[in-house]
């Protein structure tokens, strides 16, 4: 209402409608996703974000997640981040995720280009190719958003992000992880989770190799 006490449509970013009139009227309006979402969070936890989006267009690049999760976080939400190759795969890799996903509202994660896997594990590898990659992850509920990077390290994502929590594995000491010294400076928090090393890509390849040299029996 106005000050006078009479009726008005307010559009979520403040724009008046329409006044109090006796006439039909058919109103109109554009509605843009950041102002509602401004406004969706007073309604209902931060943890609790519907999901508006298809899979596919979690993966985004760095600027594009940067900007999404600052609205989030400006809405009460903490943020997440890890990184890996996740190449093929396994329960291990979604307990992990699932794992870092409960240390935050949202979680953020950076996979690592063709050509910086072949780096890091060699010519054979990655057995699936990062658009394939990309988009696995990306359909599991645990993972918000999914940022391919070529650099050596993650070190940009990071800084770039900020975020509340940085998670990587128990075999990594923290003072060798990437990032930590930076999140922990901007007042964030570092999260080492055990890792199922009973299960590992190498270990899924080794057997595939394993089973493809047995002989085949024929009677």
């Amino acid at each position: 209402m106005d000050m006078a006490g009479h009726s008005m449509i307010v559009a979520p970013d403040g724009t008046v409608l329409q006044s109090a009139a006796m006439e039909a009227a058919v109103i109109t309006s554009k509605l843009d996703s950041t102002a509602v979402d401004e406004q969706r969070h007073r309604f209902y936890p931060a943890g609790d974000r519907s999901w508006l989006t298809t899979d596919h267009e979690k993966v985004q690049d760095l600027d594009t997640v940067a900007a999404k999760t600052r609205l989030i976080r400006r809405q009460g939400s903490r943020l997440a981040f890890t990184n890996g190759c996740f190449d093929l795969v396994h329960a291990g890799h979604v307990s992990y995720l699932e794992a870092a996903r409960r240390t935050a509202d949202c979680l953020v994660v950076g996979i690592n280009t063709d050509a910086s896997v072949r780096s890091l594990k060699g010519a054979d590898r990655p057995v699936n190719n990062e658009q394939d990659r990309a988009r696995v992850l990306a359909a599991l509920g645990c993972v918000d958003y999914v940022i391919l990077f070529a650099d050596p390290t993650p070190l940009r994502l990071i800084t770039t992000l900020l975020p509340d929590v940085l998670v990587k594995g128990a075999d990594w000491p923290e003072a060798e992880i990437v990032g930590a010294s930076e999140v922990k400076a901007a007042g964030g928090r570092v999260v080492r989770i055990v890792f199922q090393h009973d299960r590992s890509t190498t270990a899924l390849i080794d057997k595939i190799r394993a089973s493809a040299r047995a002989p085949i029996n024929t009677f």
